[in-house]
């Protein structure tokens, strides 16, 4: 393998390089956004690939808010699940635009870390 700032290439002489996306969204909308992304999230013989973790999601809308949860001014804690998946970094967009669109949340938290591949 090489390491050329920190993008590797894998036994085959592949350039392979992948994003982790990290979002936050209420317990009752995990599936919405894993039906919009799925055919990202394929791998070899299996899609459906990522992980779910409950979490307590915690805000406060501001004046001027319109928020899908809770009321202005008021501290919310909602009941909410961290999706983590690997896609493609040239995904990323169309993935991104995808969440956007199928998340309740006026203002989503999506995060993407660039990743290296191992094999």
């Amino acid at each position: 393998m090489i390491l050329n700032n920190f993008i590797w290439y894998n036994k085959y002489g592949d350039f392979m390089k992948y994003v982790k996306i990290e979002v936050f969204v209420p317990e009752n909308n995990e599936k919405e956004i894993i039906e919009g992304v799925n055919n990202f999230l394929k791998d070899n013989n299996y899609d459906y690939v990522y992980s779910s973790t409950k979490v307590k999601g915690h805000f406060r809308p501001l004046e001027g808010a319109d928020p899908y949860l809770g009321n202005v001014g008021k501290v919310e804690e909602v009941d909410e699940v961290k999706l983590e998946f690997r896609i493609k970094r040239e995904n990323l967009k169309e993935v991104y635009e995808i969440i956007k669109r199928e998340h309740p949340y006026e203002v989503p938290i999506i995060n993407a870390m660039e990743l290296i591949d191992i094999e």
